[in-house]
């Protein structure tokens, strides 16, 4: 539980203190607790620094490809673990867009849903920074050292984010226009308001043959003929690994949640609760979000986008 406390921005308390004593003392503390395997190498202070910025990188691929975003992702809540801590007014994208912000106090859209990765990238160059004096007494060497690491966040990223999203399009194996595949639905699916999450999952009931089951997906669309010509290039890039398409929904629907925390039911638990003591809502919600990737009986209203009337539009360090 201690080591889910240490942050970037601890490091960068010491650092700011001049206190290279206490760095060491904590990168050792660091390494020593959770990271055994970097006991050995020749530069562990520098190997450290590369493997939370692994872990990190793939972190944050994980909130894109299911569409979270965090609210506040200053550098003190971000944890040297690779976990997701401190997102008081995070929130799960209804209808894709990626310039998606929720958090109140977020004015200028600077934890936005496409924001978070270079975001990342910056605090864990705050990192690095805090790092330089146990990387080499010399300066010029230990930022050249850190700013070699830094560097390896956006490759390190996209490989996360590329493995998932082939994941979640159902492809076991990689093609060079991949990348363009899945960039190009994501456009189509702003452009046309499509609900992130439902789109992905009802993507995953879909056959290599178009037929009835595309209705549901088609119709998340404000104009269905954008996921047709998509479908198109899709079903054609299926054809290529040859898999069956009981194998492939099945693993889609493993990379792709039907049910997420959603804003108006997150929003209708707590209003329950404060108003009328009921705790059912949020009870029940629990339980459905336990198993995001099963469907559910008699849990189909968890899987709904909201109504015009129910969309939240903020969201608070409160929540």
């Amino acid at each position: 539980m201690l080591f889910r406390s240490i942050r970037v921005g601890t490091f960068q308390y010491f650092a700011a203190r001049r206190d290279t004593e206490a760095l060491a003392l904590l990168a050792d503390h660091v390494i020593q607790r959770h990271y055994l395997d970097l006991t050995s190498v020749d530069e562990p202070y520098l190997a450290l620094l590369g493997a939370v910025i692994e872990r990190q990188a793939a972190l944050v691929a994980q909130w894109q490809l299911i569409g979270f975003i965090h609210g506040v992702m200053n550098t003190d809540n971000m944890s040297i673990a690779g976990e997701t801590i401190d997102y008081g007014p995070c929130a799960f994208m209804d209808t894709y867009h990626p310039e998606t912000v929720y958090s109140s106090i977020d004015h200028m859209g600077r934890y936005a849903y496409q924001n978070q990765p270079p975001i990342a990238h910056w605090n864990l160059a705050g990192l690095a920074q805090a790092l330089l004096p146990l990387l080499s007494e010399n300066e010029d060497e230990a930022v050249e050292k850190a700013t070699a690491a830094i560097d390896t966040f956006s490759e390190r990223f996209k490989a996360s984010y590329a493995a998932g999203l082939r994941r979640k399009l159902g492809l076991p194996t990689v093609d060079a226009g991949d990348e363009a595949l899945g960039s190009d639905l994501l456009e189509r699916m702003a452009r046309n308001k499509a609900d992130f999450t439902l789109t992905f999952r009802y993507l995953s009931a879909l056959s290599q043959t178009q037929n009835d089951a595309d209705k549901p997906v088609r119709a998340l669309f404000e104009d269905p003929d954008g996921f047709d010509q998509w479908a198109v290039l899709w079903r054609r890039r299926l054809a290529h690994d040859g898999v069956a398409d009981s194998e492939r929904q099945d693993q889609m629907r493993k990379a792709n949640p039907l049910y997420i925390p959603r804003n108006h039911l997150v929003e209708a638990s707590i209003r329950a609760a404060e108003g009328e003591d009921d705790l059912a809502p949020f009870n029940r919600l629990v339980t459905v979000l336990a198993s995001p990737y099963q469907q559910q009986p008699g849990a189909d209203a968890y899987a709904e986008p909201p109504r015009p009337e129910q969309v939240v539009h903020q969201t608070f360090c409160g929540t």
